[in-house]
């Protein structure tokens, strides 16, 4: 018997496959129940694993607190990053391969140890980082018309899509990452603002609420992970093909370039 969650599973998987957005998931799991909104996500990653696809880090959302006032809820949420959703900075990211794309400037997180601690504090996270990198995420939902609630975006691997980043790695060491300004640029005008403080109050604050939150749950942060750690700033929609340029203070940019073609991952 098919149970709901996998077929909120499935309907958000068919989205994805054919392009084409589906209604949300909150009439099969409701609209307060993260834990069962997280048991979708866990389907549709097996399904992808078992397709031959790696994880290869995580993503934090819902970490301003105007966002999270929007959907209702008191504390950000997570998604999967697999191994075809990296590109580097200036590579040309194909917008077929998105439904409703949206960009959001972040910082990068790139471990060097892993954190299996269920208490980890910013401590453990600072000893553990290898370096940051600018990063934009290309965020994007498989629910029409971004009609979401929070548990359609866990549901939905917390609304990724793809994800672009810088190629300079910064130490934190002396690196204070709440004071970081940013810009985004869309084909030299600026379309977003923010800083590092918008993150929670400090990005580093971000992932160690991400690590606690994924070592209760059995699946604990591991070295060379990559770690979106949430928006500094408002997201922007992609429409067309076009450059943004995401600025931030102390670590360089990093553009996201989006063509009506390019490779497949």
């Amino acid at each position: 018997m098919t149970t709901t969650t996998e077929e909120a599973a499935d309907r958000l998987e068919r989205a994805a496959a054919t392009g084409k957005p589906c209604a949300p998931v909150r009439d099969l799991i409701g609209d307060t129940d993260i834990d069962t909104a997280y048991a979708v996500q866990e389907i549709q990653t097996k399904n992808r694993l078992a397709q031959g696809a790696r994880v290869i880090g995580r993503k934090i959302g819902l970490t301003s607190d105007a966002v999270r006032s929007q959907f209702g809820v008191f504390r950000p949420d997570f998604g999967t990053l697999f191994n075809d959703m990296g590109y580097a900075t200036g590579e040309p990211v194909p917008l077929r391969r998105l439904l409703q794309p949206r960009v959001e400037a972040e910082v990068a997180f790139v471990l060097r140890t892993d954190i299996d601690l269920p208490d980890a504090s910013v401590a453990d996270v600072l000893r553990a980082t290898d370096f940051v990198l600018a990063a934009i995420e290309i965020v994007d939902s498989r629910v029409a018309n971004w009609d979401i609630r929070i548990t359609d975006t866990v549901a939905d691997n917390a609304s990724s899509g793809l994800y672009t980043l810088g190629c300079v790695p910064f130490s934190l060491n002396g690196l204070d990452l709440a004071q970081v300004g940013m810009v985004i640029e869309h084909d030299g005008e600026p379309v977003s603002v923010g800083s590092g403080a918008a993150c929670m109050g400090n990005p580093v604050v971000a992932v160690a609420w991400l690590a606690r939150e994924v070592a209760r749950r059995g699946a604990p942060l591991r070295a060379g992970e990559v770690i979106l750690s949430g928006a500094l700033g408002p997201m922007v929609p992609v429409t067309e093909p076009g450059v943004f340029t995401a600025r931030l203070d102390g670590l360089g940019e990093v553009q996201a370039v989006f063509t009506d073609d390019g490779g497949a991952r």
